[in-house]
C-alpha cells in the first residue's frame, strides 16, 4: 500500500471537498485514486478499456452501421452521377464516366463552397483560373441550373416599423451583388469580382477520391447488407419499459421511466431512465430502440462507474496542467499575465454580454452565489474552460474519468467507439472538435423571468452527451429574496406593457396587410389578457429554503421533438417581440429562431406554446451523476436550478446521420457572417470515411470467424472419431462416424 501523508492541511487546503480528517486518513486516497495532489491530478492515468464485443456482436454492429449510412451514401452517389451526366454532355461525349481530373489535397486539408460555406465531399466544380481557383459545391451549381440564386436566405427582418409579420418576413438580399445565373447548356461561368470570382473561366468538374471509389464502395455496402434485417423506427409502437400513457404519474427511483411531457394521445411521455449499475459493457439495443426514434435518453449514476475524483471546481482549478516547457510557459506568464489560470472571460446570462472577471471570484461566486448591484442574482457562464483544443490534455484524469462514467461506449467513445462515425476519419485527416467541454455557471432555484437562462434554446448538429458532474446549493438570504420580489413585479409590468404596445402596433395594421398574415398562417392567438394581467402571471413563491428536504435537480431541461420544430418557429415567428437578448434590450432581429440562439422560452411561452400550436417539450431535471443523452435535430435548452459543472460530448450515430444532414442544408442557407454557419462537422466526408472502415473491417471479420468456424469443425470431426475408437465400438459405429465427417454433417456428430 502507497504510504503518504494526509494531514488536516490538505482538509484545510480544501484539497478533498466533501471529506473529514478522519476519513482521509483511514481510506487512501492515492490508493482509492483519488489523490488530488498536482503531480496525481496532473498524471497520465491508463483508464482499464472495456469488455470489447465478440466477433459475432461486433459484425453485427458493423453491419447495422451500413445499414443506417446507406441511404446517404446512395444519395450522395446519385447526386455525383448527375453531375457527371452533366458534364458528360458538355463534352459530347458517350461514355459515361469522363476522365475528371482529381484535386491534390493534403489529409488534413479542408475544402469548402465559397458561396455557401458548406463541406465539400468528392465531386464538385473549381475555376481552373490559377488568380482565382473559386470552388462550387453540387447543391449551388443544381440552385444555379433551377434559376435560383444560390444561398439567398429567407430573413426575418425586425427592425421594420411595420407591424404585420408579412413584413417582417420579407426577404432580405444576401447581397447587392450581381445576378449569377448557368448557362442554357448547363456550363456554369466563375461568379462575377463582387461574389469572389474572377467572372472569366467555366467552372470545371473536379474530384477528390479515385473515379470508382464511391460507386465499389456503394456495391460492397450493399452486398454486405443484403440479407440484413433491422428494427426499424415505427412511433406506434411502446416500450414495454414506458407506463401507459393513462397511468398516474410514475416516479419510482428504480423505474427505468421518467415522465417528461403530458402529451394527449402520444405514446413518448415518458423517457428512457436506466440505472448506470444495471447497464452491461455491451448493452445498447434498448437504448437504439428509444435512440432510432429521436427520444432524449438519460442515464442515472454514471459517476459510479468512475473512481470518484472530486469535480469540485477548486480541484479541478489545481489540476490544470500546463502545456509547453518551462521556458514557453514563463515566456507566455511575462506577455499575459491575465492567462486563464487567473482570469477567464464569462457571459452574464442577464445581458448576455461577455465580461472578465478573477477566476478566484468566479469560483467564489459559483459557491456563494453573487448579485448585481440592484440585488437581483448574477448568473454567470464559463464555457470551454479551459480553453485548449483537447480538454484531456490540460485535464487529464478528469478526461480519463468523464470518458470511463459514460454508457453506451460503443456510441460515446470519442476514439474507438464502433457505432460513432466520428472515429472513423483518418488519423492524419482534420477532425471536428467534438469535446469533452465543460460548462461552468450559476442557478437560482426557481425561475426568475429574466437573467436566469444558462443555455438558450438552439440545436446542435450532432448527437450529444452531456454529464452533470458537480452542483452546488446557493444559500440565499431573506432580506435578497424580498428584493427580487419587487423587481419581478416590476418586470412583470414591463413585460405586459411592452406586449401591449407589440399587440397594439399589430391591430393599426390594414385590413389587407391582416389579410397577408393570414395567407401565410399566423394568427394572433391566445395572448394574454392585457386587462388583467394578474391572470397570465407566473406566480413566484415567497421563500427559496435552501433547506427544504425536497431533492431537486442541478439543471431542467426542455427538450422538443424534431416533428414539433416547424411549430416551434413559427411560434417564435409570432411572439418575437416579447423576448429579450442582448444588453437585455428587446430582440430586434431574427434570421433564424432557433440557430440565433437569441430565445429561452419561460414557463408563460411553454404554456402559451402548448394552448397555441399544442406542443410541449419533454421537460425534466438533470440530477447529480446524470447523463443526458440528446438526439441531433432535437432544439433544447437549460436553466440551472443550482450551481453547476457539466461535461458534454458530441458525437456522430449512424441514426441521426441523416439529420445531421438536413442541419447542414439549413446552416448553408443563413448569412455568411451568422455564428452556425461554417460546415465544422463534415457529416458526409465523415459517413464515407466511416462506411469505407466498416466495410474493410466487416469482410475481414467475416474472413476470421469462417476460418475459425472451419477450424473449429476439424477439430469437433478429429474428437468424434478418437471417442468412437477409444470406446471400441462395433465397425458399424465407426464407419458411422466416419460418413457423417464425409458428408459435413456437424450437427449429426454432436
Amino acid at each position: 500500500m502507497h504510504v503518504k501523508n494526509y494531514s488536516s492541511v490538505c482538509n484545510k487546503l480544501n484539497r478533498y471537498p466533501g471529506s473529514t480528517i478522519m476519513e482521509i486518513k483511514e481510506a487512501c486516497p492515492f490508493c482509492r485514486r483519488n489523490c488530488n495532489c498536482k503531480a496525481c491530478l496532473r498524471g497520465d492515468w491508463v483508464v482499464a478499456n472495456r469488455r470489447q464485443a465478440g466477433g459475432h456482436v461486433k459484425l453485427q454492429r458493423l453491419l447495422y452501421l451500413l445499414y443506417r449510412v446507406l441511404p446517404l451514401l446512395r444519395q450522395i452517389h446519385y447526386v455525383e452521377k448527375l453531375e457527371v451526366e452533366v458534364e458528360t454532355k458538355l463534352r459530347g461525349l458517350s461514355v459515361a464516366e469522363p476522365d475528371v481530373m482529381k484535386s491534390e489535397l493534403d489529409e488534413d486539408d479542408r475544402l469548402y463552397c465559397d458561396n455557401c460555406n458548406t463541406s465539400i465531399v468528392n465531386i464538385y466544380r473549381s475555376c481552373p483560373n490559377l488568380n482565382c481557383s473559386y470552388d462550387l459545391c453540387l447543391t449551388c451549381c443544381r440552385e444555379l441550373r433551377e434559376g435560383c440564386q444560390p444561398g439567398v436566405v429567407r430573413s426575418y427582418d425586425c427592425k421594420s416599423e411595420v407591424a404585420p409579420m408579412e413584413k417582417h418576413c420579407a426577404l432580405v438580399a444576401s447581397a447587392d451583388f450581381p445576378d449569377w445565373r448557368a448557362n442554357a447548356d448547363g456550363s456554369i461561368v466563375c461568379p462575377p469580382k463582387e461574389r469572389g470570382g474572377c467572372g472569366i473561366s467555366i467552372l470545371a468538374l473536379r474530384r477528390n477520391f479515385d473515379v470508382t471509389w464511391l460507386a465499389e464502395l456503394l456495391k460492397e455496402a450493399e452486398e454486405l447488407t443484403s440479407n440484413c434485417q433491422f428494427h426499424d423506427d415505427n412511433h406506434s409502437q411502446c416500450c414495454q419499459c414506458i407506463p401507459d400513457v393513462s397511468s398516474a404519474d410514475y416516479c419510482g427511483n428504480d423505474s427505468e421511466a421518467r415522465r417528461a411531457a403530458f402529451r394527449e394521445n402520444s405514446h413518448d411521455n415518458f423517457l428512457y431512465c436506466p440505472n448506470s449499475s444495471d447497464l452491461k459493457d455491451d448493452e445498447i439495443e434498448h437504448f437504439q430502440y428509444h435512440w432510432i426514434r429521436g427520444e432524449p435518453v438519460i442515464v442515472k449514476n454514471v459517476l459510479e462507474r468512475t473512481c470518484g475524483l472530486s469535480w469540485d471546481p477548486m480541484v479541478m482549478r489545481r489540476a490544470i496542467r500546463e502545456i509547453g516547457t518551462k521556458k514557453t510557459l514563463k515566456e507566455k506568464a511575462q506577455k499575459d499575465p491575465k492567462e486563464e489560470t487567473r482570469s477567464v472571460k464569462v457571459l452574464d446570462c442577464l445581458d448576455w454580454c461577455e465580461i472578465e472577471i478573477n477566476i478566484h471570484q468566479f469560483f467564489k461566486g459559483y459557491i456563494e452565489g453573487r448579485m448585481h448591484k440592484s440585488g437581483w442574482p448574477e448568473i454567470l457562464k464559463l464555457k470551454d474552460w479551459p480553453s485548449s483544443s483537447s480538454f484531456e490534455d490540460r485535464l487529464p484524469r478528469h478526461g480519463a474519468e468523464f470518458i470511463a462514467s459514460l454508457p453506451y461506449c460503443e456510441y460515446t467513445h470519442p476514439k474507438s467507439g464502433l457505432l460513432n462515425l466520428a472515429t472513423k476519419l483518418p488519423e492524419n485527416s482534420a477532425k471536428p472538435d467534438l469535446g469533452p467541454k465543460t460548462y461552468i455557471a450559476y442557478g437560482f432555484p426557481e425561475e426568475l423571468g429574466r437573467g436566469d437562462s444558462v443555455t438558450k434554446l438552439h440545436c446542435d448538429m450532432s448527437d450529444a452527451v452531456n454529464v452533470l458532474t458537480h452542483t452546488t446549493e446557493v444559500k440565499i438570504p431573506p432580506w435578497q429574496l424580498r428584493k427580487i420580489r419587487r423587481m419581478q413585479k416590476k418586470y412583470e409590468l414591463e413585460y405586459f406593457s411592452e406586449l401591449h404596445a407589440c399587440r397594439n402596433e399589430i391591430s393599426e395594421g390594414s385590413l389587407q396587410e391582416k389579410s397577408e398574415l393570414s395567407s401565410i398562417g399566423v394568427q394572433v392567438v391566445g395572448s394574454p389578457d392585457l386587462e388583467n394581467p394578474k391572470k397570465d402571471e407566473v406566480n413566484y413563491p415567497d421563500q427559496c429554503d435552501a433547506s427544504c428536504s425536497v431533492v431537486t435537480g442541478g439543471a431542467v431541461w426542455d427538450i422538443f421533438r424534431r416533428q414539433d420544430v416547424p411549430k416551434l418557429i413559427e411560434y417564435l415567428q409570432v411572439h418575437w417581440k416579447e423576448f429579450h437578448h442582448s444588453e437585455n434590450f428587446p430582440i430586434d432581429s431574427v434570421v433564424h429562431p432557433i440557430h440565433d440562439q437569441n430565445f429561452f422560452l419561460s414557463e408563460r411561452h411553454k404554456k402559451r406554446l402548448k394552448e397555441e400550436f399544442d406542443v410541449e417539450p419533454w421537460t425534466f431535471e438533470q440530477y447529480l451523476g446524470e447523463a443526458v443523452f440528446i438526439p441531433a435535430g432535437c432544439p433544447h435548452q437549460v436553466r440551472n436550478r443550482k450551481s453547476c459543472i457539466k461535461v458534454a460530448l458530441d458525437f456522430v450515430s449512424p441514426e441521426s446521420v441523416q439529420e445531421c444532414v438536413r442541419l447542414t442544408e439549413e446552416f448553408r442557407l443563413l448569412p455568411k457572417d451568422h455564428r452556425a454557419k461554417e460546415d465544422k462537422l463534415e457529416v458526409k466526408k465523415m459517413a464515407l470515411y466511416a462506411v469505407s472502415a466498416a466495410v474493410k473491417e466487416a469482410k475481414s471479420l467475416i474472413s476470421k470467424l469462417n476460418s475459425t468456424e472451419g477450424k473449429k469443425g476439424g477439430l469437433r470431426i478429429r474428437h468424434f472419431l478418437a471417442r468412437a475408437r477409444s470406446e471400441r465400438k462395433s465397425v458399424s459405429r465407426l464407419r458411422h462416424f466416419l460418413a457423417l465427417a464425409r458428408s459435413g454433417d456437424r450437427g449429426g456428430l454432436l
